[in-house]
């Protein structure tokens, strides 16, 4: 099978940038209104993704800002606790330095899931491309961000768009997930922001949903995506596919596209999944691609990394996923070949 890339020799397999955030959840399925009792952990879409991808294998870092207090150093001892290096970690001292907090509350049918976000003037939130260390842009193979840090404040998307630019100037891939959110913009907004910088994007993952409400293109899902590569001239097109059984189970697969090869790859879902947290899920999808496509250089197992990962974040509390290559290994191998026990032991 063709490699898809060709990699700078770099010390890093992989940069994110993104706000760090912290969530805070009720136990015992709890709603916020009820009890006295949380649970603290940090996540953020970017830490997620280097955190599994580090878990997995390849070496990471993170490039954010933190408020330089207990909260700033809990954040960074979660950092160091998953493997991602903190080379690049900027501590904010001011007076307005602040921990961005997400409320989790577990759903069970009918009830949904619900978060409920106080992230507003964060001390990531007034990060510039000044408070950088240039250094970093010739540092990693791949550098990647999302559509979160892109639509979190106009200090932010700035900041995302310099690093971007700065990056490709470095000779990194740029990756890019979509992971729209409603609380921040609205689905015209990201679009004309998203479509600014594309034409530097390499890796793109987006689902579905996206590219028919988004960006509004209709017809057969192959023959959009295929378009969409040709028009912003992108080498990878990673697409996620859910189906929401009921809060507690869910199917999962994904189609990609490999641009240089003009294929597709996808594979059987992953079906009734048992939800514990999903939570992160998506991060962990793109982060078993990123890993497939920086350990094998190759499209198909990007993307059965990256579907097994995401199942197995599901079965797992927190944000990040801790699984491991081995683990997730298993998790293919059984889907491919049927389980052939119910414990492992």
């Amino acid at each position: 099978m063709s490699k898809i890339f060709d990699y700078a020799d770099r010390e890093f397999g992989l940069i994110c940038c993104g706000e760090m955030i912290m969530r805070l959840s009720p136990l015992n399925n709890e709603m916020l209104i009820q009890g006295n009792l949380l649970t603290k952990q940090m996540g953020g879409a970017e830490f997620n993704v280097a955190g599994s991808v580090s878990t997995l294998g390849e070496k990471t870092a993170m490039l954010t800002t933190l408020p330089n207090n207990e909260l700033g150093k809990f954040a960074r001892k979660s950092m160091t606790l998953n493997g991602v290096a903190d080379d690049f970690l900027i501590f904010d001292d001011s007076k307005y330095k602040r921990m961005p907090i997400y409320f989790y509350e577990y759903g069970s049918s009918p009830r949904k899931p619900n978060v409920t976000y106080d992230r507003l003037n964060s001390s990531f939130q007034r990060m510039t491309i000044n408070d950088v260390n240039p250094e970093v842009f010739g540092k990693t193979k791949i550098f990647h961000t999302s559509g979160i840090s892109l639509g979190l404040c106009e200090t932010s998307m700035q900041l995302t768009k310099d690093l971007i630019a700065n990056f490709k100037k470095g000779g990194a891939l740029v990756s890019f997930d979509v992971n729209f959110r409603r609380n921040l913009w609205s689905e015209p907004e990201a679009k004309v922001e998203i479509e600014k910088i594309l034409p530097d994007v390499d890796i793109l993952f987006a689902s579905e949903e996206t590219f028919r409400k988004m960006f509004e293109k209709t017809g057969d899902l192959k023959d959009i995506i295929r378009a969409f590569a040709k028009e912003y001239d992108l080498a990878f097109i990673a697409s996620t596919q859910r189906v929401v059984n009921s809060p507690k189970s869910h199917n999962f697969s994904s189609l990609v596209y490999d641009r240089k090869a003009d294929t597709f790859y996808s594979e059987r879902a992953y079906e009734n999944i048992e939800i514990v947290d999903r939570i992160g899920s998506g991060d962990a999808y793109v982060a078993g691609v990123l890993y497939g496509l920086l350990h094998f250089n190759e499209a198909e197992k990007a993307m059965k990394y990256g579907n097994a990962n995401s199942v197995l974040k599901n079965t797992i509390v927190g944000d990040i996923s801790c699984a491991d290559a081995s683990l997730v290994e298993s998790i293919m191998a059984d889907h491919d070949n049927g389980s052939t026990s119910e414990m492992n032991r």
